[in-house]
C-alpha cells in the first residue's frame, strides 16, 4: 500500500494525485488552503487524518462554521489543560458548544471565583504560546470507554454509543478528551478567547444530581468579533433585569419560594399598566375576560392530556383525600367555561381571555430571574371557532400581536412550529391545522420559517420572536391551533342544521408570560421606561426647606391628575438629589426653588440628558406633555 498513488478531488473540481496516507495537513500546506479542518468523502475530520484511497477532499478555513466550531472545541481542550495545571485534582464532566463559544463543566473541590478565571486565562495563553503538539486518534466507542474508564462522566456519554461508533480522542500534554467532531490542531487558532463566567451547574441539569462548576468562554476565529461580543456582554450586564430590578426596587426573590417572584410596589405598577393596556385592546376586539381556579382535580389534567405529556412539570396536592394539581396552563379551565352553557353557531367565535397565574416546575439550575420562573402570569386567550372562522380569527390574533409590539418598538420574526414526536390526535387533523396556519401567514404576506417538530403536543403553532435593543431574540407571542382539546372535553355547539358540531380552539398569547415580558422590557429599556410604563413619572425636588410646602402642594395636585409622582425634600445637597433622581431613571425631574414658587415656569430635566440640558415650560404645558405621552404610549420623553 505504501507509495501507491491515489486521486483526490477538491471542492472546485480540480484533481490531484498524491501518495496514499498523505495527511490533510500535508495537502493543506501544499495547497496553501489555510484550513482549520477538512473532510474526506463528506466526513468531517481533523487535518491529521490521512487519505488512503481515491477521495473527495474539502478544506474549511477558520471563518467557516466548521472551522469556528473546531476552534471552539480546541479552546475547550486548552481550557481543560490549563485548569489541570492549576488544579490537578479536577475531573472533567462535559463540554458543549454554544452560539458564542462553549462551556466546560467539571468536578472541583474548591469553588472558582472570577479572579480565578484570570489566572486560568493566563495559563491558557501560556499553553497557546508553547505551540505544543496535540495527539489525534480515531477509535471506536468501545476502545474509548477503556481510555476513559476512570472518568464516570465521560463513560456516561460513551455508554450511549454503539461499540463501533468512531470517536476522536485528543491528548494535550496528558489531558485527554473525546469528541464526535474534530478539533483544530493548531493551538494558535484559539488565541481569540475570553473566559466570561463561572457558575454552578447540576450534572445533567437535574437538581437531584451533583453540583459541578461551569466555566463559560467566548471564542471567535478573529479578534474583532470577540471584542464586539465582550462589549455586548458589558452592555448586557448593565441592562441585567436582575441587577436593575433590585436597584429600581421592582421585584425580589426569596428562598422561601424559589423561582417565584415577589413584586414590589414599583414593579406591580408596571405589571398593572401592561395588563390595563392589553385588557383595553382586547375589549376593543370583543374579548370576554374570565378567571379560573389555581388548583383543579387531577382527573381534569388526565382528561386534557397534560397528565400524559406534562405531569413532570406540574405541582400536585391533596384536598379532601382527592388528588389536585396547580394549573400549568389555563386552557382546560376555559374548556369547562365553554361547556357550562349551550352554544349556537351564531355565538361563535367566542374570544375568552384571562390573566391567569400558572405554575410549572423548572430545575433550579434553569431558573433565571424573571426570564425563567416557576410561577408566572399568562395573558392567555382561547378563541372557540367554527372551521370556516379559523383563518379570520388567526389573522385577527396576529393583528393584535402586531399592534402591541409596535407600541414597544419591537421588530419580530415569525416561525411556524409543526407536529412534535409526542403529538396527540390524528395526523389528518394535524395536517389540516398546519395548512391553515401556513395559509394565513401566506395570505397576510408574512415571511416565516418552519420549525419542524416544535409544536405543542395538542397542535401546531405560530411563534413570534421579538428583537430587543441589543438585537437579542425572545420568543413571546404564540398562536396555536387545536383540534384535540375540544375533542377531549366533548365540546360542541348547535350548527345551522340544528345538529351538534365540534368547535376548533385557538390558543393565543401576546406577552406570553407577563413576568418574562417584564424582564425583557427592563433590559430593552435599560430600566428607563417610557412615561406610560414608568413607576414614577415625575420627581419633584426641593432646593431647600423653604420650598417643601410648595413641593407637597404640587405633589397632591399631580396625583389628583393621575400623574405618578414622587418627591425629594431631604436635607441634602441639590446636586445629590438630582443625581439620585437620574439613578432612579424617573422620566422627568422638576427642581423647585424660589423662581418656581413665585412664578409659573418649571425647569424640566429629562432622564438621560445632561444636567445642563434643561427645558423651561409652564406648569400647564408640562402637565399636558406628561398626560399626552402617557395616553399615546409614545415611548418618547
Amino acid at each position: 500500500m505504501s507509495n501507491k498513488e491515489i486521486e483526490i478531488v477538491f471542492q472546485d473540481g480540480k484533481k490531484q494525485m498524491v501518495v496514499n496516507d498523505t495527511t490533510l495537513m500535508e495537502i493543506n500546506r501544499e495547497q496553501k488552503a489555510k484550513a482549520i479542518v477538512g473532510s474526506i468523502d463528506g466526513e468531517l475530520v481533523d487535518l491529521a487524518q490521512p487519505v488512503v484511497e481515491n477521495s473527495e477532499v474539502a478544506f474549511y478555513q477558520k471563518n467557516s462554521p466548521e472551522g469556528e466550531a473546531a476552534i471552539r472545541r480546541l479552546s475547550s481542550l486548552i481550557l481543560a489543560r490549563a485548569v489541570k495545571n492549576l488544579y490537578p485534582e479536577v475531573q472533567f464532566a462535559s463540554e458543549e458548544l454554544v452560539e458564542n463559544g462553549f462551556y466546560l463543566d467539571m468536578r472541583l473541590a474548591q469553588p472558582l471565583s472570577v479572579l480565578a478565571l484570570k489566572d486560568i486565562e493566563v495559563e491558557m495563553k501560556k499553553i497557546i504560546k508553547s505551540d505544543r503538539k496535540i495527539e489525534s486518534n480515531q477509535m471506536s466507542a468501545a476502545e474509548a470507554r477503556e481510555v476513559f474508564k476512570d472518568n464516570e462522566f465521560q463513560l456516561f456519554y460513551l455508554a450511549k454509543f454503539a461499540d463501533d461508533i468512531p470517536v476522536f480522542v485528543y491528548d494535550l500534554a496528558g489531558v485527554v478528551i473525546f469528541s464526535l467532531k474534530p478539533l483544530a490542531l493548531n493551538l494558535q487558532a484559539a488565541k481569540n478567547f475570553a473566559l466570561v463566567k463561572v457558575s454552578g451547574a447540576y450534572w445533567q441539569g437535574n437538581a437531584d444530581n451533583e453540583m459541578l462548576q461551569r466555566i463559560s468562554a467566548a471564542v471567535y476565529a478573529d479578534a474583532q468579533p470577540l471584542e464586539d461580543y465582550l462589549v455586548f456582554l458589558d452592555e448586557s450586564e448593565k441592562r441585567s433585569h436582575q441587577k436593575l430590578g433590585k436597584e429600581l426596587e421592582l421585584f425580589m426573590f426569596s428562598e422561601e419560594a424559589p423561582g417565584m417572584p415577589f413584586y414590589l410596589e414599583k414593579g406591580q405598577i408596571i405589571r398593572n399598566e401592561l395588563e390595563r393596556f392589553l385588557r383595553e385592546l382586547q375589549a376593543k376586539y370583543d374579548y370576554r375576560e374570565v378567571k379560573t381556579p389555581l388548583i383543579m382535580n387531577q382527573r381534569l389534567w388526565e382528561q386534557s392530556g397534560h397528565w400524559d405529556h406534562y405531569k413532570d412539570n406540574m405541582y400536585f396536592t391533596k384536598v379532601d383525600d382527592q388528588d389536585y394539581a396547580l394549573k400549568p396552563m389555563n386552557c382546560p379551565g376555559h374548556c369547562l367555561i365553554f361547556k357550562n352553557s349551550a352554544k349556537s353557531y351564531r355565538d361563535l367565535p367566542i374570544r375568552m381571555s384571562e390573566f391567569g397565574q400558572v405554575h410549572r416546575h423548572e430545575f433550579s439550575g434553569a431558573l433565571n430571574g424573571l426570564l425563567r420562573v416557576r410561577t408566572f402570569c399568562q395573558d392567555d386567550a382561547h378563541i372557540f371557532v367554527r372551521r370556516d372562522q379559523i383563518e379570520q380569527e388567526i389573522a385577527l390574533a396576529l393583528k393584535i400581536i402586531d399592534e402591541v409590539y409596535k407600541i414597544f418598538g419591537f421588530e419580530y420574526a415569525v416561525e411556524l412550529s409543526t407536529r412534535p414526536d409526542d403529538f396527540m390526535g390524528d395526523i389528518e387533523l394535524w395536517n389540516e391545522a398546519e395548512a391553515s396556519l401556513g395559509k394565513v401567514l401566506s395570505d397576510l404576506d408574512y415571511k416565516y420559517t418552519i420549525n419542524e417538530g416544535d409544536g405543542a403536543f395538542y397542535g401546531p403553532k405560530i411563534d413570534i420572536h421579538i428583537k430587543d435593543a441589543l438585537n437579542r431574540s425572545h420568543q413571546c407571542a404564540t398562536v396555536q391551533l387545536d383540534f384535540q382539546m375540544p375533542e377531549k372535553f366533548d365540546l360542541n355547539y348547535v350548527d345551522e342544521n340544528n345538529e351538534k358540531a365540534r368547535p376548533v380552539m385557538i390558543h393565543r398569547a401576546v406577552f406570553g408570560s407577563l413576568d418574562r415580558y417584564l424582564g425583557i422590557l427592563i433590559e430593552h429599556f435599560a430600566g428607563a421606561f417610557p412615561v406610560w410604563l414608568a413607576p414614577k413619572q415625575v420627581e419633584l425636588i426641593s432646593v431647600s426647606e423653604a420650598h417643601q410646602e410648595y413641593v407637597e402642594k404640587l405633589y397632591t395636585e399631580f396625583k389628583e391628575l393621575g400623574i405618578r409622582v414622587d418627591i425629594d425634600i431631604r436635607n441634602e445637597k441639590l446636586g445629590k438629589k438630582i443625581r439620585d433622581a437620574e439613578m432612579k431613571k424617573i422620566p422627568y425631574s422638576l427642581v423647585i426653588g424660589d423662581k418656581e414658587v413665585s412664578g409659573d415656569k418649571f425647569a424640566v430635566r429629562r432622564h438621560g440628558h445632561a444636567n445642563n440640558d434643561v427645558e423651561e415650560m409652564s406648569k400647564a404645558e408640562f402637565i399636558q406633555l406628561v398626560q399626552k405621552q402617557a395616553a399615546e404610549k409614545s415611548g418618547n420623553y
